[in-house]
């Protein structure tokens, strides 16, 4: 009998001791996003083959995707700089893999508009080179599906090699709906090809390959600038990125000994736009000593505003998150490239 007691307290606690790891560690389908890094943006840019080694720092921000477990999840209940999202409302219909090739595709094409804008504003002179179309996704009902991948970018259809997506487009719309397609296209560096016919568009009566593209394009100046962002994703770098490769090629330094951060996608002609997650930029910013942190002021419109009653705006989003962290640094809203170098060409003598 006493045996009996003692293996059924040893099973109880092992049964115990089950429950609490997995609380700690068993995924649930949920991600949080956290404040992410704060990194120096002169790691990853080099102009004519040299790192910038003035004094100060332009610093990218990120925010971090973690797996939750019911522990962080928990945890992270009333946390202002911490948030849950399924994996659907974080990744749609796009597996892991394929989100993050996703992201490695914006943070390429936010290097290539940080080159144009930078090299625009010094006067610089800089080339762009026509890539091909980039896939976004491919349709379940598309020919294609198990053909082409999220990340390919395709060079030619038909033998046909094309300057823009809409080109493209519109050569796939001249197609005979009953007709096969030869597409060639770019995997991993490697030279490819499949062929498909045509499928019908969903909501429309026009017939296609099914699927989603956009334009991947590369830029390249004189001098030659490299960025290498590593396994960084996403559009949000671009301005950080821009402010860093202008005051390389310019011979400006903006930064004059300071620790600037900041986010924002960047256009090729400058215009900054917002990005998600702000408030954890900003905190993660201010850990790392920034004094400034600049904003995307993105105008909130009637058409949002019917959609989004409730919309919040980068720059006041980031003087809320500010607030809460009681930090000194100064939040500064910008609307595009030259907000910020107007700005820090002012103050350096103020430093």
């Amino acid at each position: 009998m006493k045996f009996n007691k003692t293996r059924n307290k040893i099973f109880g606690a092992i049964f115990i001791f089950i429950v609490v790891v997995a609380f700690f560690i068993t995924p649930t389908g949920y991600y949080l996003e956290v404040p992410g890094s704060a990194e120096d943006t002169s790691q990853f840019v080099k102009v004519d083959g040299k790192q910038d080694k003035k004094k100060g720092n332009f610093l990218l921000t990120t925010v971090g995707i973690v797996s939750g477990t019911p522990f962080t999840l928990l945890k992270s209940l009333g946390n202002d700089f911490e948030t849950i999202y399924s994996q659907k409302d974080l990744m749609g219909d796009e597996s892991s893999q394929q989100y993050f090739k996703v992201q490695q595709y914006y943070m390429q094409s936010a290097q290539n508009n940080a080159v144009q804008a930078a090299y625009s504003r010094a006067d610089k002179p800089f080339t762009k080179k026509y890539l091909g179309v980039y896939i976004m996704d491919v349709m379940d009902n598309s020919e294609f599906k198990n053909k082409l991948e999220i990340g390919d970018t395709i060079t030619a259809i038909n033998g046909f090699h094309f300057n823009s997506a809409n080109q493209f487009i519109n050569y796939v719309k001249k197609q005979d709906k009953k007709s096969t397609v030869k597409i060639t296209f770019l995997r991993d560096g490697k030279k490819k090809s499949t062929s498909g016919g045509l499928v019908r568009l969903a909501d429309t009566k026009r017939f296609g390959l099914g699927i989603t593209l956009t334009d991947n394009t590369e830029a390249k100046g004189n001098p030659p600038t490299n960025i290498n962002a590593g396994d960084i994703g996403g559009p949000s770098a671009g301005l950080m990125f821009t402010l860093q490769v202008y005051s390389q090629i310019a011979n400006n330094d903006l930064k004059n000994g300071r620790t600037i951060a900041g986010t924002g996608t960047i256009a090729p002609d400058g215009t900054v736009g917002p990005i998600g997650g702000i408030e954890k930029k900003v905190y993660a910013a201010s850990a790392m000593g920034a004094t400034v942190f600049f904003a995307p002021d993105d105008p909130v419109t009637k058409e949002i505003k019917k959609y989004e009653p409730g919309y919040v705006n980068n720059y006041n989003l980031a003087k809320g998150a500010a607030k809460k962290i009681h930090t000194k640094m100064k939040i500064v809203p910008v609307k595009n490239l030259n907000d910020a170098i107007n700005y820090l060409e002012k103050t350096k003598q103020s430093k």
